[in-house]
């Protein structure tokens, strides 16, 4: 289950890209706290605390914003596309007792049937489930299968529910490989360049005898 952590956030009283430079420079994230119909609110927090607690992306973080306590998991992270830090945080505000629709990734477990292969078509999928009680992954078992799994196939926690619309569409695929007949196609290949190289003979042949 997501780990529950806590980190002392400040008020973010400058904004810009300037500031937001700043902030950086001085290893703080700025972030925005939305939810609940309430003002979103501006804070700045530690950057290396904050960047080892959303490791785990739905983290459930408590944040001590100057004596005012608020949790929060983590809604959209945008980072530095070319140096390791996070640029800036969207956060969630949440209560407990409150669900919440989040993305997990898909463990698979086990190996299909002899003569089969796989394919992990959804690594993640939503579901929905206590604020306070988020789970880290789901997971589908494909042992011994020779037909896709499908969403049916999932392994939930308890108290959490599948928010998945497209029921169809398989989170693992199986199939048979197919093979590659490519040493039949060199031979041919080859054979194609040899009938050619004949016919390019014959007619400088023939041509010289009419000289």
């Amino acid at each position: 289950m997501a780990d529950k952590i806590l980190i002392s956030a400040e008020v973010r009283t400058e904004f810009g890209k300037g500031a937001a430079r700043r902030a950086r420079r001085a290893d703080q994230i700025p972030a925005v706290i939305y939810g609940h119909g309430d003002d979103p609110r501006h804070v700045v927090l530690p950057g290396h605390q904050t960047a080892l607690a959303v490791r785990n992306p739905n983290a459930l973080i408590t944040l001590d914003i100057e004596g005012d306590e608020q949790m929060v998991v983590p809604k959209d992270i945008q980072r530095d596309p070319i140096k390791p830090f996070i640029v800036h945080m969207d956060l969630l505000a949440v209560r407990k007792g409150e669900k919440i629709v989040v993305d997990v990734p898909v463990d698979v477990i086990g190996e299909p049937a002899d003569g089969f292969e796989f394919m992990l078509d959804q690594p993640t999928v939503p579901v929905e489930a206590d604020a306070l009680n988020l789970p880290d992954s789901v997971s589908i078992d494909i042992t011994d299968r020779d037909e896709n799994a499908l969403p049916e196939s999932l392994v939930l926690p308890s108290g959490t529910e599948l928010a998945l619309t497209d029921l169809e569409s398989p989170v693992v695929s199986i199939y048979e490989p197919q093979e590659q007949p490519l040493e039949d196609e060199d031979a041919e290949a080859a054979e194609g360049e040899e009938s050619a190289e004949g016919e390019v003979t014959e007619t400088g042949a023939e041509g010289d005898d009419s000289e």
